[in-house]
């Protein structure tokens, strides 16, 4: 967990990490640990914690008034959180904390699919339905056909937003690199 690995003594293949690597590390828990206490506890469930981190965060809950008290039990925390994978607990915050970031792209991905779909000739339809399986040709064609129609009276509607939620349902999504 170290930012920058230590020196290496290959004749007796070991590394040595000083102690300020150890010491930034363990603040960098204790922030962690703090920012789980803070959350809530629907938050907390979706994470991969043990039983006595799930303990001391009850206990966390009851003494947030009492500084002195609840960084210590920060400090538990984060010790217990040592022996745990970190970067997965980390990657999971960051994706709840980003939720809507997230849901703004997939649907981007929906609506450009949609805008190529509408302009696209019969030979990437049939692409798209091939690497689909779900997709059904008929209705598919069905909402393209209604949606060209909505959209060149330029009243886009009933159909247009159809097609967006099929192809949500239907397509996966994947991400541009």
């Amino acid at each position: 967990m170290a930012r920058e690995i230590g020196e290496y003594d290959e004749e007796n293949d070991i590394l040595y990490v000083s102690k300020t690597e150890l010491k930034q590390d363990m603040k960098d828990l204790q922030k962690l640990a703090e920012a789980i206490c803070h959350m809530g506890p629907k938050q907390r469930a979706k994470l991969a914690l043990n039983s006595e981190i799930e303990q001391a965060l009850v206990i966390a809950d009851k003494i947030k008034g009492k500084h002195d008290a609840f960084h210590r039990n920060v400090q538990f925390i984060a010790k217990q959180l040592h022996s745990l994978d970190v970067e997965a607990i980390r990657l999971k915050i960051d994706i709840m904390e980003n939720k809507h970031g997230i849901a703004d792209a997939h649907n981007r991905f929906y609506e450009e699919l949609r805008e190529q779909i509408l302009s696209a000739d019969n030979q990437t339809i049939e692409t798209l339905i091939n690497d689909n399986s779900s997709l059904e040709r008929q209705r598919l064609r069905q909402l393209i056909r209604q949606a060209n129609k909505e959209v060149k009276q330029s009243k886009p509607g009933k159909s247009y937003k159809e097609l967006f939620k099929y192809l949500k349902q239907h397509v996966a999504y994947t991400p541009s690199a």
